[in-house]
């Protein structure tokens, strides 16, 4: 079994889419009442409200008014998605593109270096193939877009919008495997997907999605689970180290395991309403699919065997994930790792004859971030305030903001904020020009504001989470919103009842586990694990 990533302790104590339709960014608020003028600048973001041709700019609902409201105003708002012409489908906006884009660069290079190259299949799936694997069509049936006229013709047998690939992959895995020598084959696809929901949400649970779906052939049981293990170890470190979201990483019980998996391993995070998110999952997949396609190899000795399978994926719902997480009453809050843009630059001058001295530092001062790989914008439109400016960088979430003007330009010096303190308290005056004392001093505080945003999500997690030791306790805390951890070995039957009676599902149970003999809460029976339950998205 592959090693986890070592974890700070955790033994310690839908609504269907609204058709909101937001500006791209909140008021621009005076500066002098925000205390967010650049004490050099000599210039403050204009003293009435700026408009947007003619209407009021609108703010976003307040998370603690009506979270899903403050949620769906923050994707608008931050410009990461709008809704599509079908019900229930998004279109993803550049912005929001480009977060998806760097959780592809981080995954891309962890999946080579764990030895899978990236490949394609159809996204149209035979009907039959499906109907292969009897747990798998049970599973997906309610979801499945079907096809049966193309081309003006009704289609000899029916098409399926591939949901998940496990079907069309193991067709062509048997015609490539025929040896041992042949094993293991490990390959990754990122595509799209469809699944019919019924009750959607942007990034969360939409008609169609993206995604990384891995897929590996084996020729031992062992090997696959070393497989899968791994994969959930790498969908770990990355939420702990690039999205500072601090997952707990663990095994799903049967009802919730993946149609037509043996185990389901998951990262289930937290989210600011304190629901929890399955934001990444693992299968091993024994031998189900092999024996359902015929997907065999002659091992070593001769033999014919059927392969041992995996499959593991992260979707757009991570993006999501990461709003939820971070995000405040401002907008959106990115933490610097996946951040499109870390640093925006406002130069503010008053004058005309001050624009030519600002603009030049402000170049100077782009140059030497991006030499430093930086990943950094510069906003030099008049058409809008830098207090209009301020107010729509805090939206989009940008982790730090660098203002210039002319008495900074005097001073060889600029103004930095951090978007994760707001106010006078996130804001440093006099920062040196020097190329050596800026990089380092905006390298360090990109990583003072990863650090931070983490461990606020780790606190946030952990006051968040009940011991309990009855049903009783577990009902309390599940009707006050939290999570409930306790010993569990009951029924199906059993856990089904507990979704039933509090919304709350078994998110899973957690690779880290107390040690020391335990009773299940709902039986009392002696119990050799503990299970995390939480109402979910």
């Amino acid at each position: 079994m592959a090693s986890l990533l070592r974890l700070p302790s955790l033994l310690s104590p839908s609504k269907p889419l609204l058709r909101r339709r937001l500006p791209a960014a909140r008021l621009a608020a005076p500066a002098a009442s925000r205390g967010q003028a650049s004490a050099a600048a000599g210039a403050a973001a204009p003293a009435a409200a700026e408009t947007r041709g003619g209407d009021r700019e609108g703010q976003v609902t307040p998370r603690s008014v009506d979270f899903n409201a403050w949620y769906t105003d923050v994707i608008a708002a931050a410009e990461l998605a709008d809704y599509g012409p079908v019900r229930g489908t998004m279109v993803i906006r550049p912005y929001g593109y480009a977060i998806w884009e760097a959780i592809q660069d981080y995954l891309n290079v962890k999946f080579k270096e764990t030895g899978h190259s990236n490949m394609y299949f159809p996204q149209f799936i035979p009907y039959s193939f499906i109907e292969k694997e009897a747990s798998h069509v049970e599973g997906f049936s309610p979801e499945l877009a079907l096809v049966t006229i193309g081309g003006g013709k009704e289609l000899e047998e029916k098409l399926v919008v591939r949901p998940t690939s496990e079907t069309i992959v193991n067709h062509m895995f048997t015609k490539w495997i025929q040896s041992y020598r042949d094993l293991p084959l490990m390959i990754n696809q990122w595509a799209n997907v469809t699944r019919w929901e019924m009750r959607t949400k942007p990034f969360i649970r939409t008609l169609e999605f993206l995604w990384q779906e891995g897929h590996t052939a084996h020729a031992t049981l062992e090997e696959a689970e070393k497989e899968a293990m791994q994969m959930i170890d790498v969908y770990t470190k990355f939420a702990y180290e690039q999205a500072a979201i601090p997952v707990i990483p663990g095994r799903k019980s049967r009802v919730e395991t993946f149609a037509g998996a043996n185990q389901t391993y998951t990262i289930e995070a937290m989210m600011g309403d304190k629901k929890a998110l399955q934001a990444g999952t693992s299968h091993n997949l024994g031998q189900n699919f092999s024996r359902a396609f015929g997907t065999q190899f002659m091992d070593e000795n001769g033999q014919i065997e059927h392969v041992w399978q995996t499959s593991w994926a992260i979707s757009t719902r991570f993006v999501g994930g990461i709003i939820m997480t971070h995000g405040d009453d401002a907008g959106l809050m990115l933490p610097p790792r996946i951040a499109p843009i870390q640093v925006i630059i406002v130069p503010i001058w008053k004058k005309g004859d001050e624009k030519a001295a600002v603009l030049e530092a402000v170049d100077s001062v782009q140059k030497i971030l991006k030499e430093a790989g930086i990943r950094v914008k510069v906003d030099d439109s008049e058409l809008r305030t830098p207090g209009w400016k301020f107010n729509h960088y805090e939206m989009k979430g940008i982790p730090v903001r660098i203002e210039i003007g002319p008495r900074d330009v005097t001073n060889k010096s600029v103004v930095v904020s951090r978007r994760d303190v707001p106010g006078k308290q996130g804001k440093e005056f006099g920062v040196s020009m020097d190329p050596s004392i800026l990089v380092n001093h905006i390298k360090g505080r990109l990583e003072d504001i990863q650090a931070s945003l983490l461990q606020k999500a780790i606190t946030f997690r952990d006051s968040n989470i009940v011991d309990v030791s009855s049903y009783g306790q577990l009902k309390e805390a599940i009707a006050e919103g939290k999570w409930a951890r306790g010993p569990w070995s009951a029924s199906d039957a059993d856990e089904l009842k507990v979704k039933e009676e509090t919304s709350a599902t078994i998110r899973c149970y957690p690779f880290e586990q107390p040690e020391g003999t335990k009773k299940c809460f709902m039986t009392g029976n002696p119990a050799e694990e503990v299970a995390i339950f939480a109402k979910s998205y």
